[in-house]
C-alpha cells in the first residue's frame, strides 16, 4: 500500500498538468494593452478545450472571442477600440484577436430627471450626493449602473418605496471623449405607514404583534424597520414563514397612511422530540421532549419532558414568552426535578428558575434573574486538616442571582468558520440549611475561527475558558457550585470530571477556579464530511485563581457529518497526560461543533 502512494500521486499530478495543458484561450490577444486590461480581456474571451482543427474552427473562435472583447472594451469605457479577428498558420491554425484600444472615455456630468413628482428637496440633494460618480473618472458601465442602483436604494431609505429606475439615457460623446450618464427616476410619492394587517391561520394575536411594531403611525416608510420587525417574527422560533412586506398601492387609507402586510406560517402547535447521546465514560442519555408552540397567541413556547442518562437525570419542562413587555426581551421559567449521580457528588433536588434575557443586536444578548435549588447533597470532599477524604450528606437551600452576556461575531450559529464569540456569567450565590455560606461565581469563555482558505475549506478553530469562584471554601462551598473538567465538553481524552486532581480514594475533587483551553482544524471533505484534529487542554485549582502548573491535555480526531440543523460529530481522543485510572481512549457521538 505505501509502494503505491507515491505512484498514486504522480498520476494524479500528471492529470492535472495534463487538464490544464488542454485548456487554451479561445484567442490569442495581439496589440499594445496595459496589463489589468488584458487580464480582463483574457478572462471575457475565455478559455475552450484543445487547439482548432482547422482555420474554419479558428476564424469560428477568433470571431466569438472579437464579440465578447469588443463588449468589455465598451463596459470599461473604450469606445473607440479597433478589433480585429485573425487567423494564423495553415498547418496548426491559431485565433487571434488584435486590439488596439484607442483613448479611454471618462465621465461627464451626471443628471438626474425626476418624473413628476419629485421628491422633497432635502431628500433629492442627498440622493444626489451619493451617486458618487465623479467627472474625470473612467467611464465604466458598471460605475453607472451601480450608481443608478444606489439612486433607487437612497430614496427607499428615506421613505420613498415605489421608486423605480425607468430607462437610463446614457450620452456618449466622441468628440470630447466624454461619458454623460442621465438617469431617468420615477421616485413616486413619500410612504407613510399605518399600523398592520395580519394574515394567518394560527393563533397568534394581532394586539401582541402590534406590540412589536417599531415604527409609530405617520412615520416614514423605513425599509430597515420592516426588517427588524420580521426578525422579531422569526427569532421566535414558533413560525416556518414570516413574510413582512408594504401593501399594495391600491390599500392606501384615505388619510395616505399605507399599512404592512405580516404574513405568518406557524409551526405544527405541537412537537415531539427524541435524542440519544453516548461516551465511553457517561453511557447512553436518552431526552423525550415534547414541545408546544403558540398556545395563548403570543409566540409562546412550553418544553416539557424527561432525560434520563447515568450521570444526569431530569424530569420538568420551561416555559417562554419572547417580546415579554418589551421587543427583544424574552422571559423563562423552569422547573426541575433533578438527580445527578457523579464520581465528586450526587444530588437530588428541586429547581426553580425565573430569567429575563434581552437581545442587543441581531446576535447579541444579556440575561439576569433567580434560581432556587432544594435538595440533598451526598458530597466526597478533602478534608484539609486531616489530609484525608471525607463523605458527608447535607440539606441545602440554594438561591442564585445569575447574570450573563453573550456575544456573537461569528458568521454561522451551527458550523462557524470566521469571527469569535464572548459569553460571561456572574452568580452571587447563598446557601442555607446545614451550612450557610456567600460566594461569588463568575466564568468567561471566548472562541474563535479563522478560515485558513478564501472558501473556508479549512478552519483552525480555538477555545478558552475560565471561572473562579470568591469567598467561598472547597468544604463549603456545595459540590455543584465547583468547577470541573473532563469529557465531551471540556478536555477531551479525559472521563467527566477527571481532568480534577483526585483524592486517595480516586474521586474527582472539586476546585475554586478553572482554565481550559481547545485548538481545532476542521477540513471539509467534499460537501458532506468534515475530518477534525484536535488538542485540548485543562486544569482545576484551589483557590480563586486556576493553577496552570496541573495542564492535562487530551488530542484526538474525528468526523462531522453535516445535516441542516447542524452537524452529527464523532470524536475519539486519547489522554497525554494518562495516571494510573484513565482510560486509554474517550470516544464521544453528539450533534454540532464541539465549540
Amino acid at each position: 500500500m505505501t509502494s503505491r502512494l507515491p505512484l498514486l500521486l504522480a498520476g494524479a499530478a500528471v492529470c492535472a498538468l495534463a487538464s490544464q495543458a488542454a485548456a487554451e484561450p479561445r484567442a490569442q490577444i495581439r496589440g499594445e494593452i496595459d496589463g489589468d486590461l488584458k487580464r480582463q480581456l483574457e478572462q471575457a474571451i475565455g478559455e475552450v478545450d484543445g487547439a482548432p482543427s482547422n482555420r474554419f474552427e479558428a476564424r469560428r473562435r477568433a470571431r466569438a472571442a472579437l464579440t465578447s472583447a469588443q463588449a468589455l472594451l465598451r463596459s470599461e469605457g473604450y469606445y473607440q477600440a479597433t478589433v480585429e479577428d485573425q487567423v494564423e498558420g495553415d498547418d496548426k491554425p491559431v485565433a487571434v484577436v488584435q486590439i488596439a484600444p484607442g483613448r479611454r472615455f471618462v465621465l461627464g456630468e451626471t443628471t438626474i430627471n425626476w418624473t413628476a413628482p419629485a421628491p422633497d428637496a432635502e431628500t433629492s440633494t442627498a440622493v444626489i450626493e451619493d451617486i458618487r460618480l465623479k467627472p474625470g473618472e473612467p467611464g465604466r458601465a458598471a460605475g453607472i449602473l451601480e450608481a443608478e442602483g444606489r439612486v433607487v436604494a437612497d430614496l427607499t431609505r428615506r421613505g420613498y418605496a415605489d421608486a423605480v429606475a425607468l430607462p437610463r439615457r446614457v450620452v456618449v460623446d466622441h468628440a470630447t471623449f466624454l461619458v454623460q450618464p442621465g438617469f431617468n427616476i420615477n421616485s413616486g410619492e413619500l410612504v407613510r405607514l399605518n399600523g398592520i394587517q395580519l394574515r394567518t391561520r394560527g393563533p397568534t394575536k394581532e394586539s401582541w404583534l402590534q406590540s412589536l411594531v417599531p415604527w409609530k403611525e405617520g412615520d416614514r416608510y423605513d425599509p430597515e424597520d420592516v426588517a427588524e420587525l420580521e426578525r422579531r417574527l422569526l427569532d421566535t422560533g414558533v413560525y416556518d414563514g414570516v413574510g413582512v412586506a408594504l401593501s399594495p398601492l391600491d390599500d392606501i387609507r384615505p388619510d395616505g397612511l399605507r399599512p404592512v402586510v405580516v404574513t405568518l406560517a406557524d409551526r405544527p402547535i405541537s412537537l415531539l422530540e427524541a435524542g440519544a447521546t453516548y461516551s465511553t465514560y457517561e453511557g447512553v442519555g436518552v431526552d423525550v421532549f415534547r414541545t408546544r408552540y403558540n398556545r395563548f397567541g403570543r409566540a409562546d413556547t412550553l418544553r416539557y419532558g424527561a432525560r434520563i442518562a447515568s450521570i444526569d437525570s431530569r424530569i420538568g419542562g420551561e416555559w417562554s414568552q419572547p417580546h415579554w413587555r418589551k421587543a427583544g426581551r424574552t422571559l423563562k421559567l423552569s422547573s426541575f426535578i433533578v438527580n445527578e449521580q457523579t464520581d465528586a457528588y450526587d444530588r437530588s433536588a428541586i429547581t426553580l428558575a425565573a430569567d429575563l434575557s434581552q437581545r442587543l443586536g441581531k446576535t447579541s444578548w444579556f440575561s439576569y434573574g433567580l434560581g432556587v435549588d432544594a435538595g440533598r447533597y451526598t458530597e466526597y470532599r478533602f478534608d484539609p486538616v486531616t489530609q484525608a477524604p471525607i463523605t458527608f450528606d447535607r440539606d441545602l437551600a440554594i438561591v442564585t442571582l445569575r447574570g450573563s452576556a453573550f456575544m456573537d461575531r461569528s458568521n454561522d450559529p451551527l458550523n462557524p468558520t470566521s469571527g469569535y464569540r464572548l459569553s460571561l456569567s456572574t452568580q452571587p450565590t447563598a446557601v442555607a440549611g446545614e451550612d450557610t455560606v456567600l460566594f461569588l461565581r463568575t466564568e468567561g469563555q471566548a472562541t474563535a475561527y479563522l478560515p485558513l482558505q478564501d472558501d473556508a475549506k479549512t478552519v483552525l478553530a480555538g477555545r478558552a475558558r475560565i471561572g473562579s469562584i470568591i469567598g467561598g471554601e472547597e468544604l463549603t462551598v456545595p459540590s455543584d457550585r465547583l468547577f470541573y473538567s473532563g469529557g465531551g465538553g471540556s478536555v477531551r481524552g479525559y472521563s467527566y470530571q477527571s481532568i480534577n486532581p483526585r483524592l486517595p480514594n480516586n474521586r474527582p475533587r472539586g476546585g475554586l477556579s478553572l482554565f481550559e483551553t481547545s485548538i481545532e482544524v476542521r477540513r471539509d471533505i467534499g460537501e458532506k464530511f468534515q475530518a477534525v484534529a484536535f488538542v485540548d487542554g485543562g486544569a482545576i485549582g484551589f483557590q480563586e485563581t486556576p493553577n496552570l502548573t496541573n495542564m492535562r491535555y487530551g488530542a484526538g480526531v474525528g468526523v462531522r457529518y453535516k445535516l441542516p440543523f447542524g452537524p452529527v460529530r464523532a470524536d475519539i481522543a486519547f489522554p497525554l497526560n494518562k495516571r494510573e485510572g484513565d482510560s486509554g481512549f474517550q470516544l464521544y457521538l453528539s450533534i454540532g461543533q464541539a465549540f
